[in-house]
């Protein structure tokens, strides 16, 4: 990639429309971290769909996934450069029925869009936190989200559902506040980071570490162009592979050179296949609508994720879920693989709660779950409707 206009963050800033986001203001009522810091004047940016019944019983939490946000279903427009990351799931008459349900989804603590992140200022001195904003784990994402259940006066969610880093929110809630989770929907997901997702995690931390650009994370006064978009797009491709499968770049890339003269026969070194040129596409994406600070530190909570950690072992986390539990997993998954969903459900279903794991075939990997959606939805409209 060439280009020379990216921004030095792609994070949503007030000065931009907000769109369909409201914001909840925590103010003086800190938020307290796993790692012993707090942060202090938190915002949550949120969006909810359909209308909450007299008794508070039709709530559903939907939690995103590492560069999504609270934009889970809509057009894009003004504040949202793409439109809803489950667009055709979630809405009047689709698998989740927003006529039937109120559907809340907020940017995770830490995030880019909207919620306090790296990106944010400091109450202190009005700069952005940059270098500054402490290390967040999953059971601080959903202790904010608490807080925002608490304002929308949800007492229990109908069920927690989330994909990918989503689904390890919907753990955490389902283990922490067992008592305000009816149901529970984890979908390419698990219950600890392995060491080969860690591995795939910390490629990427060292492109951008390594990129001059970022400047220790203290980057957001860079002018157009200087920002450390280099290091943020080579992460952004590391895990795009890790997102799909084989048989999804062979049958739609093979080994096709892009723009090639077909009557020359010569190829540079720097000469590009088409699966190159599809990598880059997605880079310079989010290098537009992201935070290179922000995924870093989302990048590092989902590797720090363990719901086994100060709860004396893994068995003893999962005994915690009384929810009843859908696992979702995909067969062509090799970031998530199919066994971590077998897992959960194995665990859960040893405390008498009703589980079942659905796998889903499909050719594209991780992705599947925002891809096939007729696959995804149904299990999800029969599961939401069994809950008692």
């Amino acid at each position: 990639m060439q280009r020379t206009d990216y921004p030095a963050t792609g994070a949503w800033s007030p000065a931009q429309p907000a769109g369909r986001r409201h914001f909840l203001s925590f103010g003086e009522r800190a938020v307290a971290l796993d790692v012993g810091a707090t942060l202090r004047d938190v915002i949550v940016a949120y969006e909810t769909w359909g209308t909450l019944n007299a008794d508070q019983s039709n709530a559903i939490l939907i939690c995103h996934a590492w560069t999504g946000d609270s934009h889970v279903a809509g057009a894009a427009g003004e504040g949202h450069p793409t439109p809803g990351w489950w667009e055709g799931l979630v809405g009047p008459g689709l698998a989740i029925d927003t006529d039937e349900w109120f559907v809340v989804c907020s940017n995770v603590l830490g995030g880019c869009q909207g919620t306090t992140g790296p990106a944010s200022l400091h109450p202190d001195d009005g700069a952005p936190y940059g270098s500054r904003f402490p290390v967040i784990t999953v059971r601080d994402m959903v202790r904010a989200q608490v807080r925002l259940a608490d304002e929308l006066g949800v007492r229990r969610w109908h069920s927690v559902i989330g994909g990918s880093m989503g689904g390890m929110q919907a753990l955490e809630w389902a283990i922490t506040y067992p008592d305000r989770v009816g149901s529970l929907v984890a979908i390419g997901t698990c219950a600890q980071a392995t060491a080969q997702q860690i591995a795939w995690g910390s490629i990427g931390r060292r492109a951008i570490r390594l990129d001059p650009q970022w400047r220790g994370g203290n980057y957001y006064d860079a002018a157009v162009g200087k920002g450390p978009w280099q290091g943020l797009a080579i992460a952004r491709m590391v895990a795009q592979v890790t997102f799909r499968s084989d048989n999804a770049f062979t049958e739609r890339f093979g080994r096709d050179l892009a723009d090639m003269d077909a009557e020359n026969s010569g190829i540079g070194l720097w000469d590009k296949f088409e699966v190159e040129r599809y990598l880059d596409h997605h880079g310079d994406r989010l290098i537009r609508r992201f935070d290179t600070n922000s995924y870093l530190l989302i990048g590092k909570a989902m590797d720090l994720h363990d719901v086994a950690r100060g709860r004396g072992g893994l068995e003893r986390a999962m005994a915690r879920i009384t929810a009843s539990t859908l696992t979702i997993g995909m067969s062509s998954d090799i970031l998530y693989p199919a066994y971590q969903q077998r897992q959960i459900r194995d665990l859960v279903t040893r405390n008498g709660v009703r589980t079942e794991m659905v796998e889903i075939e499909s050719p594209h990997g991780h992705d599947a779950f925002l891809i096939d959606l007729q696959q995804v939805g149904p299990p999800i409209t029969r599961w939401l409707h069994a809950v008692d």
